[in-house]
């Protein structure tokens, strides 16, 4: 394990009473792309948010980069987007000024300096809204302000990229962009951990699948397309790039 970037063992984790997660084993290694795939309350937002702490573990054991997730620190060593429905709108800011809130990890004292802005500059650039740079996000589009939030946490130059449905409710060509932004980016070395409904264009760029069912995990191991119509029983799923096929796909592994 002394490559893996993040780890999970024996995890549990509740919302409210309700427990979530039951004892979930997951890890990341370094450039690794994982992909946790499931049903609506299999657990699999619920998983990612418990890796930066914003849901507590009743037990079992979280570590980044060989960290215990308490005594962790080197955020800016991390690069988090969340669902687009629960991030932050109605913000009176620019574009330039919520890509450079995800510097500030890295600022000394709170203040960007040249490499920082230099930074910012990039990350915009990376997801194709460099033209847009002074807008206030309340004029974006959906898959705009997707990118908006991508590049934010791009900004800090992250090892590791946790992304929880970075594709719900995006036009096709902001997933394209948002595709090709992350190929790039796994190029690069960095290691991906991303919550999905289908796999869409990021299918080519999966390492990993991990299926979850009521906060278990059911399969981990390669994508749908790799395991088969027939390996795991379950729901029906359309594969994305078989929408012409008579039959749909069962994976077991979306609903």
């Amino acid at each position: 394990m002394s490559d893996s970037v993040v780890s999970l063992r024996g995890v549990r984790a509740e919302l409210g009473s309700r427990p979530v997660l039951r004892g979930m084993d997951l890890s990341v290694r370094r450039g690794e792309v994982v992909a946790l795939l499931g049903a609506n309350g299999s657990g699999k937002s619920t998983a990612v948010r418990s890796v930066i702490g914003q849901v507590a573990v009743s037990a079992g054991e979280i570590e980044i980069f060989g960290v215990p997730r308490r005594r962790f620190r080197d955020w800016h060593r991390v690069g988090y987007v969340p669902q687009r429905t629960t991030a932050a709108g109605g913000v009176p800011a620019t574009v330039t000024e919520i890509v450079a809130s995800g510097r500030l990890s890295r600022a000394r004292f709170g203040i960007l300096r040249k490499a920082d802005h230099a930074a910012v500059r990039r990350a915009l650039e990376l997801v194709g809204m460099a033209d847009r740079a002074k807008d206030s996000v309340n004029a974006l589009s959906g898959g705009q302000h997707q990118r908006v939030l991508i590049a934010r946490a791009l900004a800090s130059e992250p090892e590791l990229l946790i992304m929880d449905e970075p594709m719900a409710g995006v036009d096709l060509a902001s997933q394209e962009v948002l595709a090709a932004t992350l190929r790039d980016q796994v190029a690069q070395g960095t290691s991906v951990l991303l919550v999905l409904h289908e796999l869409g264009p990021l299918e080519p760029l999966i390492d990993r699948a991990v299926v979850l069912r009521d906060g278990c995990v059911l399969h981990d191991g390669p994508p749908p397309r790799a395991v088969g119509q027939h390996a795991l029983p379950g729901h029906d799923h359309v594969h994305p790039h078989a929408a012409h096929d008579a039959e749909p796909l069962r994976t077991g592994l979306l609903s």
